[in-house]
Formats: C-alpha cells, sequence, structure tokens
C-alpha cells in the first residue's frame, strides 16, 4: 500500500489500514529526506524497488522505479518539513463487504501551497472589494459635484444670455 501511496501520491483505504500505512510511509519519508546510499538501500530493503508503469496507447510504458520516485521528487519535497507528510480524510462512504469506514490517505504536497496562495488572493481581492465602495461612493460623489456645477454653469450661461437678449 504504501508503494501505491508513493506511486499515485494518493490511495482509498478503510481508516485502519490508513492508520497503520502512514506512520510506515513517514518512516520511508524521512529516510529519504536524508537523500544517502545507505537510506536508498534501507528504503529497497523495507520496500522493495517496483517499476512504476503507465500505458500509451495500450502499451505498458516503465516510468521508473518507486524507490526513485521517493529520493527524487518526494524527498526534496519535503526537505524543509519537520514531519506530517500525510493526511487522511474522512469520506462520506463505507466499504460495500463490511460497511468499514473510507478514507483518502494523501501526501501533503503542491496543492498546499496554491491553497494558500489563494486564500492570501482571495483576502486581497475582499479587501479591495471592500475599499472599491468606498472608492465608488467618493466617485459617486464626484460626479454629483460635477454634474451640480455643470449645471450651475449652464444657469448662469442662460442667465446672462437671457439678459443680455
Amino acid at each position: 500500500m504504501v508503494a501505491s501511496l508513493f506511486e499515485h501520491e494518493t490511495i482509498s483505504t478503510t481508516i485502519e489500514k490508513a492508520k497503520e500505512v502512514k506512520s510506515f510511509a513517514e518512516k520511508l519519508i524521512t529516510l529519504a529526506r536524508k537523500g544517502t546510499l545507505s537510506a536508498r538501500r534501507r528504503a529497497i530493503s523495507l520496500l522493495g524497488n517496483r517499476d512504476i508503469i503507465s500505458y500509451e496507447d495500450g502499451k505498458p510504458v516503465r516510468q521508473g522505479t518507486i524507490i526513485g520516485k521517493l529520493f527524487s521528487e518526494l524527498g526534496p519535497r519535503y526537505l524543509d518539513r519537520p514531519g506530517g507528510y500525510t493526511r487522511i480524510i474522512p469520506l462520506s462512504l463505507r466499504r460495500l463487504g463490511d460497511n468499514s469506514r473510507l478514507v483518502l490517505l494523501q501526501l501533503v504536497g503542491k496543492e498546499e501551497g496554491s491553497e494558500k496562495k489563494a486564500k492570501t488572493a482571495a483576502k486581497k481581492r475582499s479587501r479591495k472589494k471592500a475599499k472599491k465602495p468606498v472608492e465608488a461612493e467618493a466617485t459617486a460623489e464626484a460626479e454629483e459635484v460635477v454634474e451640480v456645477e455643470a449645471t450651475t454653469e449652464a444657469k448662469e450661461i442662460a442667465d446672462t444670455d437671457s439678459q443680455t437678449q
């Protein structure tokens, strides 16, 4: 299951299995953060070195190995993170056979940074929206002042024209 988690970066399983797999996966990612040859050999002995295969045009294509992905992609991704590389998200579904609770077991990763950026962008937008009505009111008042001045100027011009005739 850990190999599948590293390959797909998210798997759906029962809550009990997810809790077991989580600790094993986090230990392997900690090994990958070290990146030494002995850490790589230890990871191979614990996990094996399965190939990652995808199918293109109905033919299997080798993409690499689980250990290769672990040490080249996942280890560097979590260098600045002290722990907590996985998360368990409960699903509302239950397994058909034994009615056990299903969860998603995911690697915390790239999507987290984009969510933070989206939240900060939303905050910035909301601040701008909050300022826009104030600015809109100010511009509306300025337009009213300009209209009043224009109408008073038009009346003055009309009055001067009527006086000259």
